[in-house]
Formats: structure tokens, sequence, C-alpha cells
């Protein structure tokens, strides 16, 4: 029987859907699901879907809830992390305090001065959860979804010999939006996909083994087409490769689309998939959800029948290649950079693919980048490594220079007034943080 633990179980969509994922395969199918959360309400919702779906399924899987992060890791076989730090209310200012300096944000959970203040706050319970996988489950293939996933994966992986990796469906959703626009099918799309998280760029993308990328040209001649992702069509038909992330995302982790009130309103108003506007769609979302979450929870959990069809996302695919029937599988994964993109820099966290079996974790080697797409991602990797040292070395310093070389925030903004932007930011997460010098 293998043991697979969920921290953070109180993420009630993501738990669900990978436990029916988990699942679905038969060497996992009497597992042992291990739910941990430090929220006893949601972690109750989450061990009830999760019962729902072992019955629906009459799976001989067993089940336990904790609040206890050890008795849930102990002798995890695979660990999934799912966790939120700190409340809504603290992201709020992440968005809006930029927003008073002229950065326009749009969800702020990667990069930026948003995603580094979200990783500061969210790195500490991070190293705390694979300090106890060290202890207790050394061996287990750990799977990150929490964000900012470059900078959370770069720190773990930095310091712990954990087996970590990030895994984030932007890469598999973005290959089949694609694939529709031109009237493929998925079955016939090969692609070889790579660079950092949230801006990883398909350096190749074929149907039946032909480049498929005048197909995509072509497609964006229609007006539906091109406006269901204006920012990323624009950075396609400008450096040639098609990036991973949503417009909404990538249109805050460049200097072209969000320096200007034209700007935004032109390329990120009405149409970019997100549709966020002036101010964070997704923030508002959220606030919004900490009064109904309750609300579609119970509604799916009423539900006589539940679906049980294998999702698209990585997670089961991967435990089931290094610890259930052997099944090589393929993904795209966030690890170190040791020989695997030539001219991003050494040791800094990238995406590329990686071979999930027996013999664990391989990622493969890509090669150099283009020139073009290099540049785009040098700058951000290099933010996220200053990040990163700045964290370990509680260095207000470090954090101020990764913030100052964002490339939406420098294109904005003078260095003395980011100056007074970090330090506003450090003072709105005082009672996160700790002492930062």
């Amino acid at each position: 029987m293998k043991k697979i633990a969920f921290i953070g179980a109180g993420s009630f969509g993501f738990t669900r859907n990978l436990v029916r994922d988990i699942l679905s395969f038969p060497a996992f199918r009497d597992a042992h699901i291990a739910l941990m959360d430090i929220d006893p309400v949601r972690l109750d919702y989450s061990r009830a879907a999760c019962e729902k779906i072992i019955r629906a399924g009459g799976y001989p899987a067993t089940l336990s809830a904790t609040t206890s992060r050890l008795e849930a890791l102990e002798g995890a076989d695979g660990v999934l992390i799912t966790i939120l730090a700190a409340g809504v209310q603290v992201w709020r200012s992440d968005i809006e305090i930029p927003k008073r300096y002229g950065v326009d944000i749009n969800v702020g959970d990667t990069r930026g001065p948003a995603g580094i203040f979200r990783f500061l706050r969210t790195a500490p319970v991070m190293m705390d959860i694979i300090r106890d996988v060290e202890k207790v489950c050394p061996n287990a293939i750990v799977l990150n979804y929490t964000n900012p996933m470059a900078m959370l994966c770069r720190a773990m992986q930095g310091a712990s010999t954990a087996n970590v990796t990030g895994l984030c469906h932007s890469v598999q959703g973005t290959a089949e939006m694609l694939a529709r626009w031109i009237g493929a099918d998925m079955k016939d799309v090969t692609y070889l996909c790579a660079g950092i998280n949230h801006q990883a760029h398909y350096l190749e993308y074929k149907v039946r083994g032909e480049d498929a990328y005048p197909l995509i040209r072509k497609a964006l001649e229609n007006p539906e087409i091109y406006n269901e992702e204006q920012v990323r069509n624009e950075m396609f038909l400008a450096l040639d490769y098609y990036v991973t992330e949503s417009s909404g995302h990538n249109s805050e982790y460049v200097a072209w689309f969000r320096k200007r009130e034209d700007l935004i309103e032109k390329y990120c108003t009405h149409g970019t998939g997100w549709n966020p506007g002036r101010y964070a769609y997704i923030l508002n979302e959220y606030l919004d959800r900490e009064h109904t979450w309750q609300d579609s929870i119970r509604e799916w959990l009423a539900q006589e029948e539940i679906p049980l069809e294998r999702g698209k996302e990585y997670a089961s695919s991967i435990f089931n290649a290094v610890f259930g029937d052997g099944t090589i599988f393929e993904f795209n994964g966030n690890v170190r950079n040791f020989g695997l993109i030539d001219n991003l820099p050494a040791g800094a966290c990238v995406e590329v693919p990686v071979e999930a079996s027996r013999a664990g974790l391989r990622p493969i080697h890509v090669g150099p980048l283009p020139p073009q797409l290099a540049i785009l991602n040098n700058v951000s990797a290099g933010c996220e490594e200053l990040a990163v040292e700045g964290f370990f070395a509680r260095s207000r310093r470090k954090i101020y220079h990764a913030v100052a070389f964002d490339p939406l925030t420098s294109s904005v903004l003078s260095l003395s007034e980011i100056q007074n932007m970090v330090d506003d930011m450090f003072a709105a997460n005082e009672d996160f943080l700790g002492d930062y010098r």
C-alpha cells in the first residue's frame, strides 16, 4: 500500500481532483491518502469529498485527516503541496501598494513586487515542510503546486536533499488551446517546451511531425482567435515562439503592456482571457470567495453522482511512473538549471521536460534558447535568484534589487520610487516576515 500526503488539503478543488486522479490508477486503488491542513473546517470538507470519491469508485483506499504535518508525512511515498500562506487581506496589499505607485499588477502571485513578497511570506512555511519531509519521508517524491512556483522551488531545491519539483498546468493547457485554434487533434501534437515558469515557450510545436507555427500564424488572422489572447498573441508575433501562461499573467511579467493607461486599455481590458481591466480580477474574486466559498463545496458534496475520469494534471502520472506501475511519463517540471538550458543562469529554477520513471525524476537537456527568449527569461530569472538570496540572507537590500529590475516595475518607476514602494510593502508585511535588515 502506498501513502500519499496532501499538505494544504483544504484547497478543495485541487485536493478532490488530484485524489480522483491518483485513485484512477490500479496501482493506487488501495493507497492511503493522508490529508493535512491547519484549517479544520476546510480540512473536513476535503475529507468528506475524498470519502465520496472512494465510495463512488468502490476503491479499497484508506483515508486520514489531520492538522499534524508530521503525522501526514510519516512514511509517505508521494507528497503534494497546495498551501496558501497568510490571508487574502495581505495579498491585497501586494497589489494595491504597487498600484498607488503606478505599477498596475494583474494577478501578482508569480513574480514582480507582488510575487516577491508573496514568496517571502510563503517560503518559511515551505522550508518547514521540506525539513519535515527530510525527517520522516526522505525518499518521497514532492510535487509543489503553490505559487510563486519558481522562487519556492529554487529555495527548497537549494537548501534540501528532498526530491522536489514544481508543476504548472499552463504547458498542457496552452498546447491544447493552440491545437483547438488550428483544428488539430492533441493525439497528433508533439512539442518541446522550455524556459522559466509561466514564461516557457514552445521551441517546437508540431502536428504529425510537421511544424505547426505557420498554421498558428494563419489562425491569428481570425479576430476572434487574436482577441482571445491579445498579449500572448502579440508576444508570439514579435518573438516567434508561443509562451505558456495566460495573457493576464504575461502582461505583468514584461514591460510592454501595462506601463501606460492607453496600453492597458488596448491590450489588457477587452480580450486577454482573464479580462482583468485595470484592477486585479483574481483579487476581487478571492475577496468575494471569502464569503461564498462554502456554498460551491456543499453543492459539489450534494451531487448524487460525481465524475471519476482522470483529469489532465501531471501529478498522478508522475507518482505512477516512479512508485506505481512504472509507466514512463514525461512532463514539464521546475528544477534547477544544471546543464539544462545553456544560456540561462546556472542553478536558477527553469521549467524543462522531465522524465519520470522507476529511476526517479530526470530533467532533460534542452540546449540554448533562441536569443530573444533568453533575454526575456534571464531578466526574470535573475530577479528570482536575487529574491531567493534575499530571503536566506534576510536582506532588505537584495529584495529591493530584485524588485528594481522587474521589467514592469522598472518601466514605470525611478529607483528612489521603487525604494519607497518596497519600504511600504515591508511595512505592510511586518507581521509575517520578521526581521529583515
